[in-house]
């Protein structure tokens, strides 16, 4: 699927002429083109299947210890995403994305990579941890993952309720880490 620029134009023209505002006037006069652009941006990961990610962000290495059973955590990888329910902002957001590697380890970087495509589509915050979930297994092969992100809601802290302090926390566990309770809290204890 391609984001269509021109409608996006279209579109935010319609609404700035909905919300009583001139869209020809100085300040707004390229404004549908900026946000078409910036929705390019920030929705990029609406062009891509999980599979696609998997794919553009498979670069794995050999296992270093074929017998390690040694857990990789990479936390607080920063991200930004919209929902799906206001395309409210979702801000202050951090990933943090474990799993216990099989034969193949995934190049840090990657990790951080499919985070972010993950993050960039209209969605809800669990659905992000499942997503990425999802893609990790399919590139290092291991069914133990686990992703936990910690976010702050435009839709809770800046409209309705207006509670600006409040977080919400999501919790995606798969494998080991679905079962074991000690294996939850281990991880828990490292993202503090």
């Amino acid at each position: 699927m391609a984001i269509d620029k021109d409608a996006i134009r279209e579109h935010i023209r319609g609404i700035l002429i909905a919300l009583g505002d001139d869209p020809d006037r100085e300040g707004l006069k390229e404004t549908p083109d900026r946000v078409a652009r910036m929705y390019e941006e920030v929705f990029m990961g609406m062009n891509y299947s999980n599979d696609e990610i998997a794919e553009m962000f498979n670069k794995s290495f050999e296992k270093p210890d074929g017998d390690s059973k040694d857990m990789v955590l990479v936390k607080d990888i920063e991200v930004f995403s919209y929902c799906e329910h206001h395309m409210a902002l979702m801000y202050d957001m951090k990933v943090s994305v474990a799993y216990f590697p099989k034969d193949k380890v995934l190049g840090l970087s990657k990790i951080a990579r499919i985070a972010d495509m993950v993050a960039r589509r209209l969605q809800l915050q669990e659905r992000i941890g499942t997503d990425i979930a999802s893609i990790m297994t399919k590139v290092t092969g291991s069914e133990d993952v686990a992703v936990v992100i910690e976010g702050c809601h435009s839709c809770v802290t800046s409209r309705g309720i207006k509670k600006n302090s409040s977080k919400t926390v999501t919790t995606t566990f798969l494998g080991k880490f679905k079962d074991d309770v000690l294996l939850q809290n281990q991880l828990l204890i490292h993202l503090r």
